[in-house]
């Protein structure tokens, strides 16, 4: 995965580190850094490369197996599904609530006002674009 997209790992987040390579992997296949039908890393080979448990792998990916986002082929690997699901309304919503209950809370332990804040969500955007396009609050 080295010359790819990049998962970033932090072993010191209380989020379990397979929480961390399922959300990772997501967020690559949404932004398009992986694209569908695209090989996934083997479970060894970023295993190694995070200097993590295999198994802790093989459950992220199992997970996005079991979710449609990866489908495995025998003998060739794990890959994209062509066809990544579309996530529920209900589950988004749910999903960006959390997350960024998690977000502020660390953003108001570190000191961080608001606009700096929004400005760290900005610069992460997968498009680059600095506006969300909801206008401003």
């Amino acid at each position: 995965m080295s010359p790819g997209p990049r998962l970033r790992i932090d072993p010191t987040l209380p989020v379990p580190i397979w929480s961390q390579i399922e959300d990772g992997m997501r967020h690559l296949v949404a932004s398009g850094a992986l694209a569908p039908g695209a090989l996934a890393p083997s479970v060894r080979d970023l295993a190694r490369e995070q200097r993590i448990n295999p198994n802790t792998v093989a459950k992220a990916y199992q997970r996005l197996v079991d979710t449609g986002v990866f489908e495995t082929r025998r003998g060739e690997g794990t890959f994209v599904a062509s066809r990544p699901p579309a996530i529920p309304a209900r589950e988004k919503e749910r999903a960006l609530r959390e997350a960024a209950q998690r977000f502020t809370s660390l953003a108001v332990m570190l000191g961080v006002g608001r606009a700096e804040a929004l400005a760290a969500v900005q610069s992460q955007w997968p498009d680059g674009s600095p506006s969300f396009g909801g206008g401003r609050r």
